[in-house]
């Protein structure tokens, strides 16, 4: 008998009620007996190296069980992330650096402690400043994600020369911060058989587990990394953070389970973040706007403990059909905490450049933004030649356009107005790379139904929904038959919750699982199936794969107080077979939330003379809120990508992100006729020309 579908049906979250009622479990709401408290010391110069510690005060104080500095912390073996490589020597690379942990039989006793320990430094000169001129720039040897740093096609200098329009601009994005609601957070735990079980707040516990068993010098299998629920992650957690490995080191030392969840304030200094960024675009084109060269420079500043280069310039090898094209990756590695992964690395910060490039080369030939887009539209992949598996961005602005009412906008800026209010419409195309990762799953028929196995991670995106989705499809069962267990390394090993690979990779080896077992059951054979898609990955053919979206936005300026105002955001895209349309809809607009966000709100500026961020909690680093954000439009298209996994499913968590800022920009222009460059748009940038030039 035919079941009804289940894939590609709006199912609410299979973890819904466990949360709502307070019931599911984190990494901080496990409480194993004898539990332990640990609060970080962070270092308070800029560089420099521990004289050193006065403890005496701190160990005397109740409840205190153990204060570790580098002189008495268990040793590690280095691995390739210097980031935690922790209290293992006194040199401080960065501000925030862990200088002491105190371990305590309550969190408010190892805080009070905390707070008693004295450490002396021998500070060093700290130059923070920097910028793509500055001389300790150089190439990295890849960007993020494996990337050539740099890429040329044909002859962009001549072409740019010749070209009859030429823009050459500069944009800049200040360092942004991940807030995920819960803070980075391990309960570690040491068996007497000398095992390691850690509960963590992490993307992907298979490589938390595989580099905790490098750094204490044990075998994987005797290491369990359990990670049932998280609460956001936005890239934050995707790697595996010192917080895991400072726990583990304190069980090890007090003989008991701890805890430590990483203070709000902290998290900047050790959790990563989106680097600073300079960019400079240079278009060169016809009159009519079709593009003859293009150059993406990007720069951004990384640690002196481990390298980062966001691939910012890499979209500009995807978008455009241009000849002459050139992206280059520069780095300058600074005494400031590591950057990493944040959502959409790249291609967020490297669509803002490139978009609001587009929408400066749209004004300057007098041609409308989508159709300017539409002219450029290329036939293969610019950077590589390759061949596109599904590309529907110009179907994707059209029918945004359409229901943006696109064909009503006044293309002249300052154009509409409300009292003092200036209205603009803006628009960005966005994109985001197929990602095909290989998984593994075990399916099984149990009691009362079936149970899939796979050590995915469930950041809040659904990821228990989807995949019982995927199972009861492939073995043509209700819903309510499937039990998933995800988030715990003991399972079969999965790769982490990031690159919008998610449910792809996890998904694929559920489905072959899955199918595997019918065809089993059918035939009498075992209860269990086994899939491992690595051999499928390595055959797919070689393709340019993308996910493709345009966002619309409507702003309201006050043309007094610089004030912006969003009052409308669409986003429409091309993102293959939508598995689940309620959890799809709400990574969307939370993708678009956070875009606009960075737009109009966030950046933490460095302290030159402290190396410390600005803005280092959610009182000073702000967020938008529901407030700040207008009920948002999400669209997509019925495109399935025919080359991709069997569900025919590309991703979604993060290009809602991407091309957001540069729509709200370009509206912000088209509001006020000042064109902003540096984000986020504060007020003051947009009435410093006004008053200089009182466009009035």
């Amino acid at each position: 008998m035919t079941r009804e579908p289940v894939l590609g049906t709006p199912v609410p979250r299979l973890e819904a009620e466990t949360k709502t009622h307070g019931t599911a479990r984190y990494a901080g709401d496990v409480l194993p007996e004898h539990l332990a408290f640990a609060w970080p010391v962070p270092a308070t110069v800029a560089l420099g190296r521990v004289a050193g510690i006065d403890a005496d005060d701190a160990a005397r104080a109740p409840g205190v069980l153990a204060v570790l500095t580098h002189e008495n912390a268990p040793r590690l073996h280095p691995g390739e992330d210097g980031t935690l490589d922790v209290l293992q020597s006194p040199a401080v690379p960065h501000r925030g650096w862990p200088a002491a942990l105190v371990v305590a039989d309550t969190l408010d006793n190892a805080r009070e402690a905390a707070a008693l320990l004295r450490v002396r430094y021998e500070p060093e000169t700290a130059e923070l400043l920097t910028g793509p001129q500055d001389p300790r720039a150089y190439r990295p040897e890849q960007a993020n994600g494996g990337h050539e740093a740099d890429l040329d096609t044909g002859d962009f200098a001549e072409a740019f020369a010749a070209a009859p329009v030429r823009l050459d601009l500069t944009y800049r994005i200040p360092a942004l911060h991940n807030h995920p609601m819960e803070p980075h957070t391990s309960t570690a735990l040491w068996q007497e058989n000398g095992d390691l079980v850690v509960y963590d707040s992490n993307q992907g516990s298979t490589t938390v587990r595989d580099t905790l068993a490098d750094l204490f010098g044990l075998e994987p299998g005797q290491v369990r990394v359990i990670t049932q629920h998280v609460g956001g992650g936005f890239g934050s957690k995707g790697t595996p953070r010192p917080q895991a490995v400072l726990a583990a080191m304190a069980a090890k030392v007090v003989g008991r389970p701890v805890r430590l969840a990483l203070p709000r304030g902290q998290m900047a200094a050790l959790v990563g973040h989106r680097a600073a960024s300079v960019q400079r675009v240079r278009l060169g084109a016809d009159p009519g706007g079709r593009l003859l060269a293009l150059a993406h420079d990007a720069f951004n500043s990384t640690s002196t403990v481990r390298e980062f280069a966001e691939q910012s310039a890499v979209p500009a090898r995807v978008m455009y059909a241009v000849g002459n094209l050139r992206t280059t990756h520069r780095v300058a590695a600074l005494p400031i905490p590591s950057p990493s992964w944040m959502r959409a690395p790249g291609e967020c910060p490297g669509m803002f450049a490139l978009e609001s490039a587009m929408d400066e080369l749209a004004c300057s030939c007098g041609v409308d933004p989508i159709e300017l887009r539409v002219r450029n539209e290329p036939t293969v992949e610019p950077g590589s030649g390759r061949p596109f598996a599904a590309r529907s961005l110009t179907e994707c602005l059209r029918e945004g356009a359409r229901r943006f009412d696109w064909d009503r906008r006044e293309p002249a800026p300052r154009s509409r107005r409300e009292g003092r209010l200036l209205l603009g419409t803006g628009v960005a195309a966005s994109t985001y790379p197929l990602l095909l990762v290989p998984s593994r799953a075990e399916v099984q028929a149990v009691a009362g139904g079936f149970e899939v196995r796979v050590n995915a991670t469930d950041i809040g995106t659904g990821a228990r929904t989807v995949l019982a989705q995927i199972a009861a499809d492939a073995l043509d069962v209700p819903l309510e038959s499937v039990r998933i267990r995800i988030g715990d390394s003991a399972l079969p090993p999965a790769p982490v919750a990031g690159g919008s690979a998610g449910t792809n990779a996890w998904g694929w080896a559920v489905h072959d699982a899955a199918r595997a077992l019918r065809r089993q059951l059918a035939d009498g054979g075992p209860d269990l199936a086994a899939a491992d898609t690595g051999a499928a990955v390595a055959d797919a053919p070689d393709l340019a794969r993308h996910a493709f979206g345009a966002q619309f936005a409507e702003v309201a300026v006050d043309r007094d107080t610089g004030e912006v105002r969003l009052r409308r955001l669409l986003g429409v895209f091309a993102v293959g077979r939508v598995l689940n349309p309620r959890t799809a809809r709400s990574q969307l607009a939370g993708g678009m939330a956070m875009g606009a966000s960075m737009a109009l709100m966030e950046g933490s500026p460095l302290d030159a003379a402290f190396g410390d961020f600005t803005a280092r909690d959610l009182a000073a680093y702000h967020v938008a809120g529901y407030a700040d954000l207008p009920r948002m439009e999400v669209a997509w298209l019925d495109e399935t990508e025919p080359h991709a996994t069997p569900m025919g499913s590309k991703g979604i968590g993060e290009i809602g992100i991407v091309g957001t800022a540069a729509a709200v920009a370009n509206a912000v222009h088209h509001a006020t006729g000042v064109r902003v460059r540096d984000l986020p748009l504060h007020v003051e940038r947009l009435l410093q020309p006004w008053h200089s030039e009182d466009p009035r």
